[in-house]
């Protein structure tokens, strides 16, 4: 392999802002902002509107669609589009 070709591959702290959970893992990003973690270390923080921790898909909390409703509200709009007059 070339050197310096790839990226760096560090430890990095992803922040949930929906739910607050904080994830260290390694990643190629990288950022200005730090936080420091429960081990003492100094690491690059990376803010993400969602993750495992709120989506939901993953916490089951997926809000249920009218769709019946929504159905009849369009059938009705459009009943008489493109019939017969």
């Amino acid at each position: 392999m070339k050197a310096n070709t790839h990226p760096e591959y560090a430890p990095v702290v992803f922040n949930d802002l929906a739910s607050g959970e904080k994830y260290l893992t390694r990643s190629t990003t990288t950022s200005q902002k730090t936080i420091e973690w429960e081990d003492g270390n100094t690491y690059p923080v990376i803010d993400v509107e969602i993750s495992a921790a709120s989506h939901p898909f993953y916490t089951g909390k997926q809000r249920i669609m009218d769709s019946a409703g929504r159905v009849e509200r369009f059938n009705a709009r459009f009943k008489n589009f493109g019939g017969k007059k």
